[in-house]
């Protein structure tokens, strides 16, 4: 029954569900829920630092509820933004429940969208990576697949990568610069893989150019059947949900920086080079992407079986509560910059 906390996760669409229900003041409560209660549940409640023993990590490792789990967010996603869509269209709503309503799904997209297209995308079976891209889809950000398993665990903590915080740098500004690079990144990274598999741009093989015709007859669809309102309205939430991912990449590697070597080549990453936490609410709601370190360390691990390394740099504070923190960059500073190992601040 334990293993079966993860459905906790659910809880993120659960608020939406009851904001499209009853509307008002209502459609609000998935971002007071994630950023409000959450935290607030997170300084309650003690860290848990539990790694699995050989046994249980090769029990845990072939079972396939913990995939059932990740799978069961697919339909409940787009379940809830064609609902979504529907209510935009037929009912008429005040602008604050517009706005209410943008942001709840924004943030069902983000985290279990994102989220678990993220835990995805790193299997090999072709009908997880399909579930993976199709939960990327309504954030308009399938570009994210090719950039992050190509280009981020490749270049993580280093200069060169679009997702790695630099050192004081604002969230705000990070949005901008991480959104934009990647996005060229991943085009960069398609035009190297047809290049070195004698393909032409226009070849069937070019990913980059079905992620954009899927996403342009997506939104094409939305506005034939939902209207310019809701056309407007699944913009938002696409915006919303992106702009969730990219505040947990600033705070995952914000700061740390992988050294050189004497070859002039970077070190291999290490758990060092990625903040890790412990606040047991994050873990579940997230899928153990708090676990970041060990993510990094052996990309291939599933998300049940990471485990927490006292070497990796510890956040003092769940990722929720850390994203909110982030939005205000003086606290953020004060709180993260005397935790930077100084010779990543150097590197």
């Amino acid at each position: 029954m334990k293993d079966l906390k993860y459905l906790a996760a659910l809880t993120i669409p659960m608020t939406a569900v009851v904001g499209l229900y009853f509307q008002g003041v209502f459609t609000y409560l998935t971002p007071v829920y994630s950023f409000v209660i959450i935290p607030i549940l997170e300084l309650l409640l003690p860290q848990n630092n539990h790694n699995y023993s050989d046994s249980e990590i090769a029990n845990k490792k072939v079972e396939k509820l913990f995939d059932w789990m990740l799978y069961l967010n697919l339909p409940i996603v787009y379940l809830i933004l064609i609902w979504s869509l529907t209510i935009v269209k037929s009912t008429p709503l005040e602008t604050y429940e517009f706005i209410g309503l943008a942001l709840s799904l924004g943030m069902v997209l983000g985290t279990n969208g994102i989220n678990v297209a993220h835990e995805l995308g790193h299997r090999q079976a072709t009908n997880e990576r399909f579930i993976g891209k199709a939960l990327l889809l309504p954030s308009l950000y399938m570009h994210f697949y090719i950039e992050h398993n190509h280009g981020h665990h490749l270049h993580a903590a280093t200069k060169e990568d679009p997702a790695t915080a630099r050192y004081n740098q604002s969230v705000y500004s990070f949005w901008f610069t991480s959104t934009v690079r990647q996005y060229i990144s991943a085009w960069h990274i398609q035009n190297k893989l047809l290049k070195n598999n004698n393909q032409s741009f226009f070849s069937f093989k070019n990913d980059m150019l079905w992620y954009s015709a899927f996403q342009l007859m997506y939104l094409v669809v939305v506005l034939l059947f939902f209207g310019s309102t809701g056309f407007l309205f699944a913009i938002m939430a696409a915006v919303t949900g992106f702009l969730l991912l990219e505040t947990v990449n600033y705070i995952e590697h914000y700061g740390l920086l992988r050294q050189k070597t004497e070859s002039g080549r970077y070190e291999r990453v290490k758990q060092i080079h990625s903040w890790n936490s412990n606040h047991v609410v994050g873990r579940i709601i997230l899928y153990e992407l708090t676990r970041h370190s060990d993510h990094h360390y052996k990309t291939s691990k599933k998300y049940q079986i990471l485990e927490c390394y006292d070497e990796s740099p510890q956040m003092p504070f769940g990722y929720p509560t850390s994203m909110v923190l982030a939005l205000v960059p003086p606290l953020w500073f004060k709180i993260m910059n005397k935790r930077v190992p100084k010779e990543m601040i150097l590197a």
